[in-house]
């Protein structure tokens, strides 16, 4: 283990450095004295559920997600009930990772669909049927809201009003939100929305990744490292902090960059950044 280790709430989320494999990640993780990981269901699924979990275990790592279960806006019944299956896959394979938060994306307009509302009250029929499925399990639903540029094919929550005006419908140890400073730092009314999520106990999990300008043209694998680009992540740290949130803080960068390095190489460069643009505590 490193001489000195990550902050104590830093988690890796595995697509910062989605070229290492689990095992690798593992080792990589104890070099850097990294404790958290947030964990993706593809690579997961592919090396086993159960023995990611006891990889995980045996590693002394703490799982503090898993993403992404959601895309739930289907119109068509056969589509919607494919999703919800898939959906309680994802919350029993969160549920044997050992992970208490299972991330939602809402999913997009379905295909010639115009209508946002119509698409979001499904997300929430969806939920009523999933969440206490989930609470059975020990799991919490965290719906994030994504950038508005992704509202039409990938998530039409697009505002922390909006996931929260689905999160309420709920008892809050059920669903909650996820603050992803990616997508919400361009909203001034968001530090409010993480005060009112604080207040009722519904943020389930914080992720961190810079804004670069320009973006590069596949805006998907674009975000930044931490300190490259216009985000302030203190500050959002403190709002969290603030709203009275102590848990894990998970950096997730999609980058395509990034992912040609070293994978070792990145950890240790994203920790360096996680304590000089966010902080040791």
């Amino acid at each position: 283990m490193s001489a000195d280790p990550a902050p104590e709430r830093f988690s890796v989320n595995q697509m910062t450095v989605k070229q290492l494999s689990l095992p690798e990640l593992a080792d990589a993780c104890a070099e850097s004295g990294v404790r958290g990981v947030g964990l993706w269901r593809e690579p997961v699924r592919r090396y086993g559920v159960e023995a990611a979990a006891e990889l995980m275990r045996d590693s002394g790592l703490t799982v503090t997600t898993l993403c992404r279960g959601g895309f739930l806006t289907a119109d068509d019944p056969v589509e919607r009930q494919e999703a919800l299956g898939d959906n309680h896959a994802a919350i029993d394979e969160a549920a044997t990772l050992g992970t208490g938060t299972l991330i939602l994306v809402s999913g997009g307009l379905p295909v010639f669909g115009k209508d946002l509302h119509g698409a979001r009250e499904r997300v929430a029929d969806a939920l009523a049927v999933l969440a206490p499925y989930a609470a059975d399990r020990g799991v919490r639903l965290a719906i994030e809201p994504l950038h508005p540029m992704y509202a039409a094919d990938r998530c039409v929550v697009s505002t922390l009003a909006q996931a929260l005006d689905l999160a309420e419908r709920f008892p809050a140890g059920q669903v909650g939100v996820a603050v992803d400073t990616y997508h919400v730092w361009w909203d001034d009314r968001a530090p409010a929305q993480i005060a009112r999520a604080g207040a009722a106990g519904r943020i389930h999990a914080f992720q961190l990744a810079d804004w670069t300008v320009p973006l590069p043209a596949g805006v998907l694998n674009g975000r930044g490292q931490l300190g490259d680009g216009t985000i302030d992540l203190r500050a959002w740290k403190e709002h969290v902090d603030a709203a009275g949130y102590t848990g894990p803080i998970e950096v997730e960068l999609f980058n395509e960059e990034l992912w040609t390095r070293d994978g070792r190489e990145v950890l240790t460069e994203t920790v360096e950044r996680y304590v000089t643009h966010v902080g040791r505590r």
